[in-house]
């Protein structure tokens, strides 16, 4: 049996930091919607200063942070120069069709690359959690996947299926079912999968007397932000802010770590040092560009935020349809070609990528001769 210390919780950093800034988000603004749920459902819209803190603060940032992990990483787009490339150029083209065919089309493919893409990321954060810990078989892992899909997949039907006050990017991105029953079918499945996760927890516990904190407080932060931000409350506040928090906080501090332990060039600063000098540069530098981006959306295409955007007041409204249909595609470029990216970019087994030597370059070998078969799963964010 195995002796209680023997394993060590696999955080990606420490716990502090993982605690803070991977699991803490989802917790902390799912428990403040809670807190001031009064407030938080007497705002029909999310106020201007809000706005820019989580969409262009957090949202788009984060879909720019992905450069460091990809354009700005000399070594990694050297190794994968054609996918770089090719993927951004098939974004614009694919968008520019398929606005072209139809403007409600293209949002709503945009959209469910988007859903596939949060819910993926949960999955990916999950896998990185499993590495190392002790297995009692292939069904273990079954029971982990179905709960980690199923805790925002029923939301997402549940919104598929009731009107819901907010939406994703324009109204009607989402498909409408005029009846209930998928989502009280889903449901039903998310309840299953939940009671056979606690048991599997109960029996690994027993058997191995080790109970992983980060891996289970990522799953408790996911069910929670999603039914709290979809289901319990229907306001584009709530919805808002745990979606954006809980998706964009954690992939910013994932993609700093891992250029933290990337950092060939800067061997002589102490970790101290080299966070001093790097953070600052990589929170400004995503944050400029993403309101930079939101400028041109506003000024060019939308008109909603002249407030909190200023200089979008001096750019000209395009209403040809012709010329929409290259820009709308052309300004989605950067979170296309960040939601394709990221299902590649994490992948272990991809060629030509030592992503996973970088993020755990510190992780310990199991202890020998253990008594349980330990099983590291392939990680994909």
């Amino acid at each position: 049996m195995t002796r209680p210390g023997q394993l060590r919780q696999p955080w990606l950093h420490s716990a502090r930091f993982d605690s803070a800034f991977i699991l803490g988000p989802a917790l902390l603004v799912t428990a403040a919607v809670l807190m001031f749920s009064d407030a938080v459902q007497r705002l029909d819209t999310v106020p201007p200063w809000l706005w820019v803190a989580l969409i262009v603060g957090v949202d788009v940032s984060h879909v720019y942070s992905s450069l460091y992990r990809t354009y700005f990483d000399s070594v990694e787009f050297r190794a994968r120069q054609t996918l770089y490339t090719a993927v951004p150029a098939i974004a614009l083209l694919t968008g520019v069709v398929l606005y072209s065919l139809d403007s409600g089309l293209f949002w709503r493919v945009l959209t469910y690359l988007a859903v596939f893409h949060f819910v993926r990321q949960q999955y990916g954060f999950m896998m990185m959690y499993k590495r190392g810990e002790p297995s009692l078989g292939r069904w273990q892992h079954r029971i982990d996947q179905a709960l980690i899909y199923l805790a925002p997949i029923y939301p997402l039907v549940y919104w598929h299926c009731h009107s819901r006050e907010f939406r994703w990017f324009i109204d009607g991105d989402f498909l409408q079912i005029p009846f209930a029953w998928p989502s009280t079918i889903v449901g039903a499945l998310y309840i299953g999968a939940l009671v056979a996760y606690l048991v599997k927890e109960i029996v690994l516990f027993r058997q191995t007397h080790f109970f992983n904190l980060p891996r289970n407080g990522l799953l408790l932060g996911t069910a929670l932000s999603w039914y709290v931000g979809i289901i319990a409350f229907n306001n584009d506040l709530a919805f808002t802010a745990t979606n954006v928090i809980a998706h964009g906080i954690p992939y910013m501090a994932l993609i700093w770590l891992y250029r933290r332990n990337a950092r060939d060039r800067l061997e002589s600063f102490s970790q101290s040092s080299w966070s001093l000098l790097f953070t600052p540069i990589y929170l400004l530098s995503i944050g400029v560009v993403a309101y930079v981006e939101e400028t041109l959306w506003d000024g060019l295409v939308w008109r909603e935020h002249a407030p909190v955007l200023p200089l979008a007041t001096w750019l000209p409204q395009v209403t040809d349809i012709t010329l929409l249909a290259l820009l709308v595609p052309l300004l989605t470029v950067p979170q296309a070609t960040h939601y394709i990216l990221d299902a590649y970019i994490w992948r272990l087994r991809t060629p030509g990528s030592n992503w996973k030597a970088i993020l755990f370059r510190n992780d310990a070998p199991s202890a020998p001769n253990h008594p349980v078969p330990i099983r590291i799963e392939q990680s994909k964010i």
